[in-house]
């Protein structure tokens, strides 16, 4: 599998991407921490860089969650 989450914590989600650990705080991306489980393991790789959950309708580019500093949340 290129792409699964492998912990989900009370702070977070944790990605395995191909070679490498990815963490999804629930701070950075707040979409999470509520969802269901079975809806957070549905995760997607349908470009090399690009992540998708399908039933939480969430899309996300690697260098979001790489780099969640230079994609801040803004809500209106």
């Amino acid at each position: 599998m290129i792409v699964e989450v492998s912990h989900i914590s009370q702070h977070g989600i944790w990605l395995s991407l191909r070679d490498r650990e990815l963490f999804l705080s629930y701070q950075d991306f707040p979409w999470f921490k509520d969802a269901p489980v079975s809806a957070v393991l549905n995760v997607q790789l349908p470009q090399p860089h690009h992540l998708y959950w399908p039933v939480l309708d969430i899309d996300l580019a690697v260098e979001s969650i790489e780099n969640p500093e230079r994609f801040p949340l803004i809500a209106k």
